[in-house]
């Protein structure tokens, strides 16, 4: 089995100094309206950059400086130049409305069978209906380990030295089995536990001047999760996720490390009790970067609740919204949110 913890990891005064450049980080995972899946985002035949440009040009609006973006092993083989462009084109639109980027590699939700190609259509109601995982069931399949190390030395080392991207998560939420909805590996926990720190240490290799992370996700305490462990133990600075009330999310804080930055790269679930009102004076205060989940509502269909994979919002629109700021239009879901944001990023 490899080593728990990938050689290079920064230590804790590089981590704290590179952040204390930084202003205070308030962004989205950010899909255009347009895309329903990772995929339908960077193909060629459905790469949006018009919807992009105007979509961060209404999150930067917000006072927004940052976004949490995903990629995918499949679309670096089926065509490197051509995606590797597209993500520069991404990156400069990106830029120019001053937004960094965190770029992340690998995702363990939502379906594990991936295909390239034009993508099905999202399913009414159903929340992040066509979201796919990366690499999904190839992960079972130990021989197209070489062409995973291709993707990830071959897009960190692309992009190594470029400002434009703020940091890399490596892999988001490897420890989700998605509440049965799925068909998951029966070893998936076991063969990420395994690949994890070989990912880490392929980005290293790549030698990246951006932190490296992977997003923690855990049903009970932190460190009763095995994979939790190895992706603290070999962040360059922590991330995690919280879509709780705010006193769990500050109950959610006494369990994670301090001495290295904080980033909440995915919170803001209503039903839940995730607002912006009630988590970003407590993150503006502590210095944490955070992500909300969703920034326009489109074909992810990330306005409906998880529970609407069991009940279909097919006739009535959930009230209220479970993600998602803006209608496609760019009219605000809720104009006291907007205010807020403006307000408390000093727009």
């Amino acid at each position: 089995m490899a080593d728990l913890n990938a050689s290079g990891r920064w230590s804790v005064q590089r981590a704290n100094d590179w952040y204390a450049r930084l202003p205070w980080l308030v962004g989205a995972n950010f899909v255009p309206s347009t895309a329903s899946n990772q995929l339908e985002m960077w193909q060629a035949e459905s790469f949006d950059p018009e919807t992009i440009d105007r979509e961060l040009g209404w999150a930067a609006g917000l006072g927004m400086n940052t976004m949490r973006v995903f990629l995918h092993d499949l679309l670096f083989h089926a065509d490197r130049e051509g995606f590797l462009s597209r993500v520069e084109t991404y990156l400069d639109i990106a830029n120019r409305h001053g937004i960094s980027t965190m770029l992340v590699l690998f995702d363990s939700v939502w379906n594990p069978e991936v295909k390239l190609g034009p993508q099905p259509a999202p399913r009414p109601g159903v929340h992040n209906s066509q979201w796919v995982q990366g690499p999904g069931y190839a992960l079972a399949d130990k021989a197209s380990y070489p062409r995973l190390k291709e993707y990830v030395e071959g897009v960190v080392s692309h992009f190594a030295d470029d400002e434009r991207v703020l940091a890399w998560d490596v892999w988001n939420e490897p420890s989700n089995l998605n509440g049965g909805r799925f068909r998951e590996l029966d070893d998936k926990i076991q063969l990420i536990h395994e690949l994890l720190p070989q990912v880490f240490a392929w980005a290293r290799n790549a030698g990246p001047s951006q932190p490296l992370t992977s997003g923690v996700w855990a049903a009970g305490a932190l460190f009763d999760d095995s994979l939790a462990v190895i992706q603290i133990e070999n962040s360059d600075v922590i991330s995690f996720h919280d879509y709780q009330t705010p006193e769990a999310f500050e109950a959610k804080l006494l369990e994670l490390p301090r001495d290295r930055p904080l980033f909440l790269t995915e919170f803001m679930a209503r039903t839940p009790g995730s607002t912006f009102e009630g988590i970003l004076p407590m993150a503006k205060r502590e210095k944490i970067a955070s992500y909300c989940w969703g920034l326009v509502a489109g074909r992810s269909q990330t306005l409906f609740p998880w529970d609407s994979w069991a009940n279909p919002y097919i006739e009535v629109p959930p009230d209220p919204w479970f993600h998602d700021v803006f209608h496609t239009d760019g009219t605000p879901y809720r104009e006291s949110e907007v205010d807020f944001l403006k307000n408390i990023t000093g727009k």
